[in-house]
């Protein structure tokens, strides 16, 4: 059976064969590691964590980009009109202004996401970057009298747009990059206590990967014998925090560098913008349990049956 009587078989279409074969593809793979590590490299200080989104609570790329393709887009409703060029030029300049920041904000992303995304993702900036071009083109045209020159780049402009923003949803929505890689935790694990192993069974300092009701889980004693559990699966990437590095009452994520405070599971640096889900933990007989904290609990307010032995937490 050949290659397109399969593909027609399982419904897959001919757009989704190459964006596949995009992602399996490794030609331009040195490329894009030179490309990351000088993306990594940029002197942006925390301006880093402003451009993923940190602060908006997701990737602040999307949010950017509405500005230069709506630009665009109204600029060839105008053009569609006669006499109306200029005022189509002006849009295109507003696009193109914009178009700098959204390009930052998308570098910054790109180059912690995985491999297979930043085949994808440099398809999507080569399409993208091509709309820049084009349209800069049509400006300068437009500038010079050259109207039907301008309108012409314009609208070959705004299909590398369209290119790049469909390439941009198979990177949002088909391989979940800039997705929350946590957030189904809350509706997978039970309500309740659920028991994950005796108190001896945790190195004081040392992160340890537990499971609730199917769902990864990092378990951390402190010195002092103080437990925190959060959400093992990064939500950046689900990269597992079990295999980071604990420090100052947080954890490091070993693929990206997210950083999660374990109190509580707030992301203090990014890449990741969206925070990790926390579970409340006692001791009970010797054992450590833990139960996933809802928005309004607080380790601070534990509940009646929370329930803490001090001396089994201390000398298991």
């Amino acid at each position: 059976m050949g290659r397109s009587t399969r593909a027609r078989r399982t419904g897959q279409n001919r757009m989704l064969r190459l964006l596949d074969g995009l992602e399996r593809q490794p030609r331009a793979d040195t490329l894009i590691d030179r490309v990351a590590r000088g993306v990594r490299a940029l002197p942006l200080g925390d301006g880093r964590d402003l451009l993923h989104g940190r602060w908006l609570g997701h990737p602040v790329h999307p949010l950017i980009v509405q500005i230069p393709v709506g630009s665009w887009l109204s600029a060839a409703v105008l053009d569609l009109r006669p006499g109306r060029s200029r005022d189509a030029g002006v849009l295109i300049g507003v696009g193109l202004a914009a178009a700098a920041p959204a390009a930052l904000a998308g570098a910054v992303d790109w180059a912690e996401l995985q491999r297979p995304q930043q085949r994808v993702g440099l398809v999507h900036a080569l399409a993208n970057t091509t709309a820049v071009g084009l349209y800069a083109a049509s400006l300068a045209c437009r500038a010079k009298g050259r109207d039907g020159a301008g309108r012409g780049l314009a609208f070959l402009g705004l299909t590398a747009a369209a290119a790049g923003g469909m390439l941009g949803g198979h990177l949002a929505y088909r391989q979940a990059a800039g997705a929350n890689h946590a957030e189904a935790v809350p509706h997978v694990v039970s309500a309740g206590w659920h028991r994950v192993g005796a108190v001896a069974d945790f190195p004081a300092g040392r992160p340890t990967r537990r499971t609730v009701d199917d769902v990864p889980v990092l378990v951390i004693r402190e010195l002092g014998g103080t437990f925190h559990a959060l959400a093992d699966r990064c939500s950046h990437l689900a990269g597992p925090l079990s295999e980071g590095t604990v420090a100052d009452g947080c954890v490091r994520c070993p693929w990206h560098g997210s950083v999660f405070r374990l109190s509580d599971g707030w992301n203090v640096k990014g890449p990741a913008t969206a925070p990790q889900p926390a579970f409340d933990t006692r001791i009970v007989d010797g054992h450590v349990e833990v139960r996933l904290r809802d928005g309004d609990d607080t380790q601070d307010n534990p509940t009646d049956e929370a329930v803490t032995d001090g001396p089994d937490a201390d000398n298991p």
